[in-house]
Formats: C-alpha cells, structure tokens, sequence
C-alpha cells in the first residue's frame, strides 16, 4: 500500500505540473472574477445548495452535466445551447439535468454582474460545489472560461464515454482530452453519486420467452443483478432509474471503489476498470482510502473543467445560457 501510495502522489505532482502550465497557457485564473463580480462564486454556491436541498439528485446531475458538456467542444457550455440539431438533441444527452440549476444562477448572475459570468464557468463552479455539498472534497479551480457558438449533434457520439464501453475504448478517449489512466480510475468515481435509466445497462442481461430477465454478464454480482431486474424488469417505463451506488447513493464517498471490487458496478464501463492490472490496483488503493481519493479528485476534477477551455478573444459571454448572443 505504501508504495502504491508514493507512485500516486508523484503522479499526482506530475499532474499538478501540467494542469499549471496548460492553465497560464489558457488564461484561466483563480479569482478571475474578485473585481469584475465578487459574489459570483457565493451566488452558484447558494443556488446549487438550495437547489440540492429541495431536490437530492442535483448534485448527481451536476457532475454529469460537466462531464458532458466538456468532453465535447470542451468546457465552454456548448451543452447548453437549445434548437434544432444541437447537442441536447442526442439520445445521449437528453436524460442529463441541472440546466435548470445554471439557468437560474446565470439569471441571478445577470442581474448583479451583467455580462460578465459564462455559462461555462457556472457549470464547472457548480458541478465543483455539488461534489462537496454532497460530501467530497472542495476543488479550487480558476475561472476565466468564455462560452462556445458550436453546438452541434453529431460531436456528440464520438466524444462522450458509452456505458458498454471496454478499457481500450475508454482509455482512447480520455487520451484524447488530455486526460491519464488514473484521471480515468478517479473520474469514473463520480458514479458514487447520481441515477442511471434503465436501459444504461440492460445490456448485461437478456429477455427470456417468457419475458423475464435473466443476467449474461458473469461479472455483475448475481445478488445485486437480482436487484437491478426487480428496479427494472422487462419493459419497464424509459423514465424509470436506480441509483449509480447502491450502497450510500447520495453521499460523494469512496463506496463506488468498494463496490467496483464487489462487483456492484452498474455499468460494463465501471466493471472494465477491474479487470485491468493497472486500473485495478488503483482501485483498491483508492477502496481504502477516502482521503487518498479526494486528494486525487482535485487535479483530476481541475483538468476535466480545462478541457478545451475558451478563452480572451475566444467565445463569449452569453446574455443566456440556451442561446448565443448574436
């Protein structure tokens, strides 16, 4: 354990090194808005608290709806951005929420500090304080993000992380955000929080002829899979879902370590991650040691929310968040 622990934390300091460097590159600052707005930062912190207050998936939705908008022109709220043919319109973004959570801080945001806060920067402040107000850790990340005019459908597919996904496939394209093995092992640990429909891993099982389901992936514990078709049974409603972790769904721990080496993870995605020597390993490490995974959270978190950032002359400020200003 110890010597695991040594090579995370000099990777760990590799990472801080380049997310250093990528963030002078790219503009973005800490305290970005200190004379420009204040406030803004404790007004998204108050609008995502008191929205998660009333609705406990917020913070679940939050991290997802970061995670999709980043990968896919970057961190610049192109996911945003509502009409014909634009990004929300894929079948593999229209279950992702908490639009209505940045809708309302952009609206407040206007009202004190016109023009001045991105749609990009409320979504990644946000989904930053969604993570501690469920429990994780609190990231400091720079602001200074300015938004996207290209929101288009088809960039979709090719960019987002599919459920049924195998390492190789994953590994491509987190590599292809700038994004290591072990920001992929700490990332996917977002499932400690949030839902999934039904269909997200229907298929680790099969309908039989008489129209019960019956599990064919070996690698899904057989009691929780008997859970999973009780939650969802053959021709369940679409809207129907269950809980990323099965264990403390609305807490942001280490469970879903834990439960990845039960093999409790909902999704083909998560189970791949035990099955490699090098992800595994990373695993355990991280299954027992909540501190060491929060640690790590951080500089993966920073270099997910600096994924093909916008910045200077770059983008713009959007007036709202659903449409450009022009």
């Amino acid at each position: 354990m110890e010597t695991r622990t040594g090579t995370l934390s000099i990777t760990v300091c590799s990472l801080v090194m380049f997310s250093f460097v990528s963030l002078v590159k790219g503009s973005l600052s800490f305290n970005f808005y200190a004379a420009s707005c204040p406030s803004a930062e404790s007004i998204i912190r108050n609008i995502v608290s008191s929205s998660s207050s009333t609705d406990p998936t917020i913070p679940g939705k939050l991290l997802r709806l970061v995670f999709h908008d980043c990968f896919v022109e970057g961190c610049d709220a192109s996911l945003m951005l509502q009409g014909n043919n634009t990004e929300q319109s894929d079948p593999g973004n229209r279950s992702v929420g908490g639009f209505t959570v940045i809708d309302s801080a952009k609206r407040i945001l206007e009202k004190f500090c016109p023009g001045t806060v991105s749609c990009a920067d409320i979504i990644a402040l946000a989904a930053r304080d969604a993570v501690e107000i469920a429990g994780g850790p609190r990231t400091m990340i720079p602001t200074g993000r300015r938004d996207g005019m290209v929101s288009v459908a088809s960039n979709v597919r090719p960019n987002i992380v599919d459920t049924s996904f195998s390492m190789d496939e994953m590994v491509k394209l987190f590599a292809s955000k700038g994004l290591s093995l072990l920001d992929l092992v700490i990332l996917s640990g977002a499932h400690t929080i949030g839902t999934a429909h039904c269909s997200s891993f229907r298929d680790r099982f099969q309908e039989d002829s008489k129209g019960k389901l019956r599990l064919i992936d070996k690698t899904l514990n057989s009691d929780y899979a008997n859970e999973l078709i009780k939650q969802c049974p053959a021709g369940v409603q679409p809207s129907v879902t269950v809980n990323n972790d099965p264990e403390t769904s609305m807490a942001f721990d280490n469970m879903y370590y834990q439960n990845l080496l039960a093999h409790k993870g909902l999704f083909q995605s998560d189970s791949v991650l035990i099955s490699n020597d090098s992800t595994r390993k990373l695993v355990v490490d991280f299954a027992n040691d909540q501190e060491l995974f929060f640690e790590n959270w951080d500089q993966s978190f920073l270099k997910l929310t600096s994924v093909g950032v916008k910045t200077g002359d770059k983008g713009e400020i959007r007036i709202s968040c659903a449409s450009t200003n022009a």
